[in-house]
């Protein structure tokens, strides 16, 4: 569905129902002040175990909310969707 303005409405319910929970709203305010983190820095920082770090970076990147790299052995996530940037500036 657009509006008049051309914005995916359906788009950005996809992208907020991403952010709802408080970890992935966490994961993602955290990316957007960091050029980018693998899994096991996040587990570390947020003090939850790798699984589930892992199961809520699967939803964001669902999402499109975030995007995910391999650099070596490890896999890197960023946010690179201008939307989501921009609604995570206005928590700020």
């Amino acid at each position: 569905m657009k509006t008049d303005k051309d914005i995916d409405i359906n788009e950005y319910s996809e992208i907020f129902k991403a952010l709802a929970h408080p970890t992935r709203l966490t994961i993602a305010y955290n990316l957007s002040k960091k050029a980018e983190c693998n899994v096991s820095k996040m587990s570390e920082c947020l003090g939850v175990p790798q699984p589930t770090v892992s199961q809520h970076l699967t939803i964001l990147k669902n999402a499109n909310v975030i995007t995910g790299y391999r650099n070596g052995n490890q896999i890197c996530y960023k946010i690179e969707n201008p939307k989501v940037i921009k609604i995570l500036k206005q928590m700020v």
